[in-house]
């Protein structure tokens, strides 16, 4: 069992909402001075969507795979700094002319075109630290590169599409294109390179804060990744045609009348056994090296997983079948003995979820806004928290909590005013009246969004399910983070037994 979390408090901020003058969040200055302000807000965690690589469709749901890092996230000025990239060579770029919002469009055409220029500018002054990064990293970061020159070079086409010797791993095929492609594949390991480089000494700078940093880890792997390229054998997938036989996802419930269709490959969880869960023990070797303790993102499926029929246009129809359950955690944490996970139980758990959470102390999730469903009986209200658990205002799925208050229609609104004795108060209190209600809760911890803290409407919202297109665009700007709601912060976590000081 798991050791428990300390009562304190967090906040949800992607990476790619921080602040910054080039399109999107980064590992940069902004990156700093928000660390600072966790600590003047005494806030222990901070909560990030996973790092890996975009795809189409923009989600760190859906990476190009669960090792590497996102290329987007890179620093230009610390490139400046480095000497890798002079000022003169970000001169009349557009990134971008809304600075609440991500355009990825912009970001894929110009991000590669400045990087490369940086890798030019790195050869001989980096070699060396780029071998022994390249050594370290070997057991992932040569197919990925591999991967990603492939990908280039055919045009960004899904692997599945790629000649038959590329797509199954002919090895002559593969010697031969990294032969004819050196230049190419060195370049995406500079880039994780520099990648990984920033991110450390930004985790390192938060720790020393007195900060710990939640990754989030998807569950499933993106079917158009080097993951599935290169562990095939362990999906649900033909190992002749490469297709998937079975994908993942979840049925109808309050986000999705169909369910939601995510199209990832599930795990053949037998033959992951039989090869001692080796992928999914380097996935968390990487995962924990660059995080302090992990986010189980859709934990049900490890008790058992949706499995929709590849060929389905929708979720409604799928079934539930076994996941690695208990032996999958026994081999897990017999590795990793002392590291803390929380585990994402929302939607409909059965027993035998809640058996396998609870045999290993993991902490589950509290979502207020799945709470008023009229019978004041709800697992997610306050007055029911077990303390071993973890409580948030809003997610990067949901509204935003003002989001969430200016939908309700009236009938229950008047359930939420009375439940946090909001009747007597002005609306625009609403807010911070909930805040405060959870931070005054049992659980262990509460998490908040970034925009719930600023108060912010749907306009601020980060996913909706199941659409594509204006998702993962919010950005905060710096005038956001003012010293009186650090004060603010504080003195409530002060009061309700959440400080970090």
């Amino acid at each position: 069992m798991q050791k428990r979390l300390t009562r304190s408090n967090g906040v949800v901020m992607p990476i790619f909402s921080l602040p910054s003058k080039y399109g999107i969040g980064t590992f940069g200055k902004a990156a700093y001075e928000f660390v600072d302000f966790l600590s003047e807000a005494s806030i222990k965690y901070w909560q990030i969507l996973p790092l890996g690589q975009t795809s189409y469709g923009d989600s760190p749901y859906q990476a190009f795979s669960s090792f590497a890092g996102n290329p987007y996230f890179i620093d230009l000025d610390m490139l400046i700094a480095d000497g890798l990239l002079n000022e003169s060579d970000l001169e009349n770029i557009n990134f971008g002319d809304n600075d609440r919002y991500v355009d990825y469009a912009i970001q894929y055409n110009i991000r590669y075109r400045i990087l490369e220029k940086a890798f030019e500018n790195s050869k001989g002054k980096l070699d060396d630290e780029i071998a022994d990064f390249r050594k370290k990293e070997s057991f992932w970061i040569e197919d990925y590169a591999l991967f990603m020159a492939i990908k280039h070079d055919q045009l960004d086409i899904s692997w599945v599409e790629w000649d038959e010797d590329l797509r199954d791993r002919n090895p002559e095929a593969l010697a031969s294109f990294k032969e004819k492609h050196k230049e190419d594949i060195d370049f995406y390991i500079f880039i994780q390179y520099e990648f990984f480089t920033q991110w450390q000494k930004l985790k390192e700078y938060t720790n020393r804060r007195n900060i710990e940093i939640i990754g989030d880890l998807p569950i499933y792997v993106a079917y158009d990744s080097c993951d599935a390229w290169v562990y095939a054998d362990i999906l649900k997938i033909d190992q002749e045609t490469k297709e998937p036989l079975i994908v993942g996802g979840a049925p109808p419930d309050a986000y999705s009348e169909d369910g939601q269709l995510w199209g990832n490959p599930v795990y053949d969880w037998e033959k992951m056994k039989n090869k001692g869960y080796d992928f999914w023990k380097k996935r968390l070797a990487m995962a924990l090296k660059t995080h302090d303790l992990l986010r189980l993102d859709h934990f049900r499926g490890f008790e058992k997983y949706y499995a929709i029929p590849a060929t389905d246009e929708n979720a409604k129809f799928g079934t539930w079948e076994p996941g690695g359950g208990y032996e999958f955690f026994d081999e897990i944490l017999k590795q990793y003995p002392d590291k803390q996970f929380i585990a994402e139980d929302l939607g409909y758990i059965t027993k035998e979820v809640d058996a396998l959470k609870n045999h290993y102390g993991f902490p589950g999730m509290n979502v207020i806004q799945f709470a008023f469903d009229g019978t004041f009986a709800s697992n997610y209200l306050p007055h029911n928290y077990e303390k071993n658990s973890v409580v948030y205002s809003s997610t990067h799925d949901s509204s935003t909590l003002k989001g969430w208050l200016d939908s309700l229609d009236d009938e229950e609104l008047l359930l939420v005013e009375k439940y946090f004795g909001l009747e007597n108060k002005e609306e625009n209190d609403f807010v911070w009246e909930i805040i405060r209600s959870l931070m005054a809760s049992v659980a262990d911890v509460a998490i908040f969004e970034i925009q719930d803290f600023f108060e912010m409407g749907d306009q601020a919202k980060i996913n909706t399910p199941s659409t594509l297109g204006n998702n993962w665009k919010w950005r905060a700007k710096s005038e956001d983070f003012t010293d009186d709601l650090a004060r603010k912060i504080k003195e409530m976590s002060r009061l309700y037994g959440r400080y970090n000081g």
